[in-house]
């Protein structure tokens, strides 16, 4: 018996990455799992790799900032499992500018995705959750919502405001026995990371003293998330740290 027998999960950005560690965990728990990224390739190699080791798997092409992929998925996940109990927002870019290089462009297409992009995914869950009786959302913020990080501006603001989102959902739906919780990850060893300029700024030129002195894993963060999802049954609004002491230490650069 798996902890999440019977369940139908959503995962946004479910195609690498902490995504689909989420996945892969889910499905092992016994979960349904509904994959939803921009990657077709990678994202239905995912599905398929659950699909053959015995796991129910789907796969969806998702612009989290498009109305239309949202509604899409959802009707997906209902149409061949049945109903949706879990969404994991997932999704989310890392583009490093300072406030003064950046351009008007660049802080909308972060805020576009992960920002709005959670906002959809929370509105399209919301009638499938009610008709299954209930469900938990989990938006993947960051300690950069928590804290702030030099040339991260963009992506500090999304993040600060998933927090404040998920806390307004949590307040809003909690009588639809609908939880919402935040994950906010420090920085963790996936391919958003491999981009050189994000390397820089997370870990080089500042670098960030972390008390476990590693980077963070995607395993890692998919247990977290197992966790909320399985076991945090009384936990609605709150926010889950996953930093290796990072924010505890508030130590950057020094």
């Amino acid at each position: 018996m798996g902890q999440l027998d019977g369940k139908v999960a959503i995962i946004s950005g479910g195609a690498r990455g902490q995504g689909e560690a989420e996945a892969r965990l889910f499905a092992r728990e016994g979960a349904a799992v509904v994959l939803g990224d921009i990657l077709d390739e990678d994202g239905q190699r995912v599905a398929e790799s659950i699909i053959d080791a015995g796991g129910q798997a789907a796969y969806v092409h998702l612009d989290v900032t498009s109305e239309t992929d949202w509604s899409d998925i959802v009707d997906q996940a209902v149409a061949e499992f049945g109903r949706v109990d879990l969404l994991l927002n997932n999704a989310g870019i890392l583009p490093v500018a300072t406030i003064e290089q950046a351009t008007l462009e660049h802080f909308r297409e972060v805020v576009d995705v992960n920002l709005i992009g959670v906002f959809l995914g929370i509105r399209s869950v919301i009638p499938a959750m009610r008709e299954s009786g209930g469900g938990c959302i989990i938006n993947t913020s960051s300690t950069a919502g928590i804290q702030g990080y030099p040339g991260l501006g963009a992506y500090a603001s999304s993040k600060f405001a998933v927090r404040g989102l998920t806390k307004v959902a949590a307040v809003e739906l909690g009588a639809d026995n609908i939880r919402v919780n935040s994950v906010h990850p420090g920085p963790v060893d996936t391919e958003m990371l491999a981009n050189p300029n994000a390397k820089r700024n997370e870990q080089g030129d500042r670098p960030m003293r972390i008390p476990i002195s590693r980077m963070g894993r995607a395993d890692e963060v998919a247990k977290m998330m197992l966790f909320i999802a399985a076991d945090a049954t009384y936990s609605t609004g709150a926010e889950f740290i996953i930093d290796g002491g990072l924010t505890a230490a508030s130590n950057i650069g020094r």
